[in-house]
């Protein structure tokens, strides 16, 4: 295995110093707006989308090894980054085309993957909703979809981020206890997918295969059980067995304690993860403060509760893998071309 200039600079630029990647998150675009209003009461503005992920941005990536932003109102903010953070831009429109069946994406029209590594870029992200489960049809196109950009990050010699998240294909309750059921077979399913070298997938993005809140036994428990203590990490070993690339966890916007447990049952699991991109684990709680009070108090929120929240996560990456361990050598640059 060997990896190009381009990508190899990349992954080490978002990376710690011992090869594991500990992101932070700040791409939310639809979804922060709707609870920013919803907490303030009225319309969001552009500056206020600006200023809040510029708050994230300087307070939180002392932290972490890199940040993951997106580019409608991340350029600015991705400029307060601490100097020991790679930045990765997101390629994909906020939500999916709900015109037709299948959570198809969308990617940003006035952006290519030239464009964000001129912006600054050091790796490239894109979002797809997955499910093995959906039709051949609409799977195939979103097969397509992600060859094209890999083609696009090879043309370029970037890193590929690929983010994949399950859904219901019946439109049922995808935090519900059915869900819950099939979600380890889906990510797994998902990851033996697009680990494959046609898709140019250089990091997978991947969910925590179980829903915590149905762990029997675990401090996240709410009281139905699809699964037992023994089964969770059989379904954590099962899924990383399907992965040849390098994969890390994202928090999917669960609490701060449930993620950092998931984390610990990956440990416990002892398989080979790289990382985490982790968002609103981290800063979630802090919406209602900027809604309310404003960015200053906002900022004082992060470098308490949101600083212990990133430490939190960061405790847990003592058990994570460097990505390059993934590929059986013990540095980035043994992976270079010579």
């Amino acid at each position: 295995m060997k990896i190009t200039p381009g990508k190899l600079a990349g992954l080490k630029a978002v990376s710690t110093e011992s090869g594991t990647i500990a992101a932070a998150a700040m791409d939310q675009r639809g979804s922060l707006k709707k609870a920013l209003a919803k907490e303030s009461g009225h319309d969001v503005s552009d500056i206020m989308m600006e200023e809040f992920k510029g708050a994230v941005t300087e307070v939180l990536t002392p932290h972490a090894s890199a940040i993951l932003l997106d580019p409608q109102w991340g350029i600015e903010p991705s400029k307060k980054r601490s100097a020991n953070a790679g930045l990765l831009l997101a390629y994909e429109e906020s939500g999916y085309d709900n015109t037709r069946p299948g959570r198809l994406p969308d990617l940003l029209p006035l952006w290519s993957v030239r464009r964000l590594k001129e912006a600054g870029a050091n790796c490239v992200k894109v979002l797809l909703y997955y499910t093995p489960r959906d039709t051949a049809e609409v799977n195939q196109e979103k097969h397509a979809f992600v060859e094209r950009i890999g083609d696009e990050c090879r043309t370029n010699d970037i890193p590929f981020f690929l983010e994949f998240v399950a859904y219901d294909v019946d439109g049922g309750d995808e935090k519900g206890l059915e869900f819950a059921k099939i979600k380890p077979e889906v990510v797994a399913a998902s990851m033996a997918e697009f680990t494959q070298d046609r898709y140019g997938v250089d990091v997978m993005k991947v969910e925590i295969p179980v829903n915590m809140k149905f762990v029997k036994g675990s401090a996240s428990y709410a009281g139905q059980t699809a699964y037992g203590k023994a089964e969770a990490l059989d379904h954590f070993r099962v899924a990383a067995a399907a992965a040849t690339k390098p994969f890390i966890y994202l928090s999917a916007g669960v609490s701060n304690e449930e993620f950092t447990e998931s984390l610990e049952i990956a440990e416990q699991s002892e398989v080979q993860w790289a990382g985490v991109l982790c968002g609103r684990a981290t800063w979630k709680n802090g919406i209602p403060v900027y809604a309310k009070n404003g960015v200053d108090a906002f900022r004082r929120w992060l470098e308490t509760e949101g600083t212990t929240n990133i430490g939190n996560v960061n405790e847990r990456l003592q058990a994570a893998s460097s990505w390059f361990a993934t590929y059986g050598v013990t540095s980035a640059d043994a992976l270079a071309v010579e």
